[in-house]
């Protein structure tokens, strides 16, 4: 590899080593006992949501947990959503529950998230676990976030004393990602569509965080010589031949000339996402059962 090119941030394999030591982990709990248990609702017949859901479910599979998943149609009502959170909530054998969004516009996603137990809440997303993170207490992370932090811990990109840059503020990845290197003491700006010149602000980032949701937005130009550069976004892009890929909100050939880390779109930061999942699982049954696997 030309040693002007960045480092590639393997996530894939990370997160099959994860895997690895949560099926050990699982195997090792005292006999007698039950498997972790994760339940995964989904809602309609989104084809992205549902090889997301297969995904999550053989995850689970392999590492040993339990599925509860439960599929329903398109048209399903508020109400009966709601009786099956509240139903999965009491349930002994279920340690994790996650509504997969979207969900269809006649629901209301907020007020089903609210709903599930936070103690549940795997994707850590109910206010309860925002506010835990919010104050530095131990809680149920955004797995999204959460995978990323374990990037930078597997690679020894330590975020103290450095300049981060977050681009993007939503509460599915921006805002808890800049909450969680805070809590690592890096000093972090938050910047978005509508900041005033994001190729200066980009260019002051040692770890450079891009979850903005739009195609190669980010290019080689506005990357400090030599940052760490975490690609969240994942897209699907059509070129005139009518062929299409995936890839990042990062431009990646000419990020790679300038990084010295990054994430690949795919097999960055998209695995780590399923692995934090299944370890937030594991985490709520340890909680729940009052012993550590």
């Amino acid at each position: 590899m030309d040693s002007n090119t960045a480092k590639i941030l393997d996530g894939k394999a990370l997160a099959q080593k994860i895997q690895g030591d949560l099926r050990s982990r699982i195997d090792s709990r005292p006999p007698n006992t039950r498997p972790p248990g994760l339940a995964v609702l989904m809602v309609g017949d989104n084809p992205a949501s549902a090889a997301y859901v297969k995904n999550k479910e053989t995850a689970c599979a392999k590492v040993g947990i339990a599925s509860f998943g439960r599929h329903f149609p398109e048209d399903v009502s508020l109400a009966t959503l709601q009786g099956a959170i509240a139903e999965l909530n009491q349930d002994d054998r279920v340690d994790g529950i996650l509504l997969q969004l979207p969900v269809p516009g006649h629901l209301d996603s907020v007020t089903l998230l609210n709903q599930i137990d936070p103690d549940k809440d795997v994707d850590g997303l109910h206010p309860t676990n925002m506010g835990r993170l919010m104050r530095g207490e131990p809680g149920l992370r955004s797995c999204t976030p959460a995978g990323v932090m374990r990037i930078l811990q597997e690679y020894n990109v330590d975020p103290k004393g450095k300049q981060a840059v977050v681009i993007g503020r939503s509460i599915l990845v921006g805002k808890p990602i800049a909450l969680m290197l805070l809590e690592a003491n890096a000093t972090v700006t938050i910047a978005h569509s509508r900041t005033a010149d994001l190729g200066a602000t980009a260019r002051t980032a040692d770890i450079l965080v891009v979850a903005i949701g739009r195609a190669e937005m980010i290019t080689g130009d506005m990357i400090k010589p030599g940052a760490v550069v975490i690609d969240v976004g994942i897209n699907r892009v059509t070129n005139e031949a009518g062929k299409s890929r995936l890839t990042g909100d990062v431009h990646f050939e000419s990020a790679q000339e300038v990084a010295q880390l990054i994430t690949p779109v795919p097999g960055g930061v998209g695995p780590m996402t399923v692995a934090m999942l299944l370890e937030n699982t594991v985490w709520s049954y340890s909680q729940r059962m009052g012993f550590k696997i």
